[in-house]
């Protein structure tokens, strides 16, 4: 496991469009899936223990950002011929798990993710409904060691009702961290 943390947010670059399938063979592109108000793409993962750590309080977090106008989608670009873990089957028994209420798709090529510059699991990408990236920071401010503590700041969820609101993310953001993405060789 290699930890890495996202890099700075580049406000206002541009998200390209993708096409990608979630385990059942449905596609799903980014402007299709663009909210009224934004949407969000997590690049996750099943195996990688920060996005278990974290995986109950984002689908709760992103159950109540679709509520409100920004969709989600959740994008998994690791090799899953070497980590079987992260397989198509077992996508869908955890997003069952953790009760997804959001597409999780494969990125079987790796293509976006390397269009992304994705680097961990988690690695978020906030955009407003013009597409333009306006949040590249964590979930929480919680580690994966303390995820039963009471006083946590769901940091994503108020960055992306910013975004809903104004079009524009908060100027401080503290990067995301997890495992690296596992690259094709």
């Amino acid at each position: 496991m290699v930890l890495l943390d996202s890099p700075i947010c580049e406000f206002g670059w541009q998200a390209p469009d993708f096409v990608l399938k979630d385990a059942y063979g449905d596609s799903y592109s980014m402007w299709g899936a663009m909210g009224e108000r934004g949407l969000l793409i997590a690049f996750i993962c099943n195996h990688c223990p920060y996005v278990k750590a974290i995986a109950k309080p984002f689908s709760e977090d992103a159950k109540k950002l679709s509520d409100e106008g920004v969709n989600v989608l959740a994008v998994m670009s690791n090799d899953f011929n070497s980590y079987p873990e992260d397989s198509p089957n077992n996508m869908l028994r955890f997003a069952a798990q953790h009760k997804f209420s959001y597409p999780y798709l494969i990125d079987v090529d790796q293509a976006v993710a390397k269009q992304y510059d994705a680097v961990c699991t988690p690695d978020f990408f906030g955009l407003n409904n013009k597409g333009e990236l306006q949040y590249r920071g964590r979930l929480d401010n919680l580690s994966m060691h303390e995820r039963n503590r009471s006083d946590r700041i769901p940091e994503l969820l108020n960055a992306m009702r910013q975004v809903a609101q104004t079009a524009k993310g908060p100027e401080q953001q503290i990067a995301s961290m997890g495992c690296s993405i596992k690259w094709r060789v």
